[in-house]
């Protein structure tokens, strides 16, 4: 299942691990689909999708979390792969 796909379906911790276990096979197996391939780039990229994730939301037109959900992580991680 592509990972956009599979980041919409996570509603527990347990799919969330299976996502990050994805997640990191992709990585492995198309380092060439990430922009932030090392370990500094993506947690620079993390950081700066979390300070600008009120705009991703309100661009979708839905409500800015309060509270994240497995979901929600899953979404960052996912973005901060190609977050410049």
């Amino acid at each position: 299942m592509e990972l956009m796909e599979q980041v919409k379906k996570i509603k527990t911790r347990d799919d969330f691990v299976v996502f990050m276990q994805n997640l990191l096979r992709d990585l492995r197996e198309c380092p060439e689909r990430w922009e932030n391939a090392n370990l500094e780039a993506y947690l620079e990229a993390i950081a700066a999708w979390v300070q600008e994730m009120d705009g991703y939301y309100l661009n979708r037109g839905e409500h800015v979390p309060k509270h994240l959900t497995w979901r929600d992580l899953g979404e960052i991680l996912l973005a901060a792969r190609i977050y410049e």
